[in-house]
């Protein structure tokens, strides 16, 4: 289980390949970033990374954005859901 995670965190698909899985425009994924509804990586060359995460996460903010929910609701769910997961895993040590 340890290792499926790690293999869905890690940050290694361009912005190129993130647009063309998931149908979203590049202008539409850097207004995600810039609200905090999804969080990439830069490498040296300054180059945008994302991971399969990200890609569920985004196809996820797609589908409730074109249900009408704003993105200040995504956001606070998204940070309500982090703050679960972090409870959780402290109870568990």
């Amino acid at each position: 289980m340890k290792n499926n995670y790690l293999y869905r965190e890690k940050k290694i698909m361009t912005m190129k390949t993130v647009t063309e899985m998931t149908g979203l425009s590049e202008r539409k994924i850097r207004y995600y970033e810039t609200q905090k509804l999804i969080f990439r990586e830069r490498i040296c060359s300054g180059t945008r990374r994302y991971s399969f995460s990200d890609i569920e996460r985004l196809m996820d903010i797609a589908e409730k954005i074109e249900d009408g929910v704003l993105t200040r609701e995504i956001r606070d769910d998204l940070y309500k859901r982090r703050k679960k997961i972090l409870i959780q895993e402290t109870k568990r040590l």
